[in-house]
């Protein structure tokens, strides 16, 4: 279980930068609901629910991809001190080198069933799709009122 996410799988990829391996869980937002930012630092996930009650009315949120401007203003900091940002990427959890999303297609696509059946991923990290590292992930992280 992944910060309440169940895991059907660990996939492994590999950092472009320090050639290091890491465990990473690729997410859906579609099917999830849901909307994410990486962190500018480190490269922690955020995971928005788009169900979530606790959502400010002042975010409007939206989901099934980055989160939007207004939505991204009312984010917690990371632990780190970094913010969560639609535009940052994640992160190698060795060397904090920014992971290339085109390096990434080799290793997600390599561990996906669905490509045999000719998926793709989208190859960018400001999709549907999102990634979580070694299971660096914050939910719900919005700031009080």
């Amino acid at each position: 279980m992944l910060g309440g996410i169940p895991m059907a799988r660990e996939d492994v990829g590999t950092c472009g930068s320090c050639d290091q391996t890491f465990a990473y869980q690729l997410i859906h937002n579609g099917f999830n609901e849901s909307a994410f930012a990486y962190c500018d630092q480190c490269g922690s996930t955020a995971l928005l629910d788009g169900w979530n009650e606790g959502i400010p009315e002042a975010a409007k949120i939206k989901v099934h991809g980055p989160v939007n401007p207004e939505a991204e203003a009312l984010l917690q900091p990371c632990s780190c001190g970094g913010r969560f940002l639609a535009a940052a990427s994640p992160r190698c959890p060795h060397c904090s080198a920014p992971l290339s999303a085109a390096e990434a297609r080799s290793y997600i696509e390599a561990s996906a069933p669905g490509t045999q059946q000719g998926w793709r991923w989208q190859g960018t990290w400001d999709g549907m799709y999102c990634i979580i590292i070694e299971e660096r992930l914050v939910k719900d992280n919005w700031m009080s009122s």
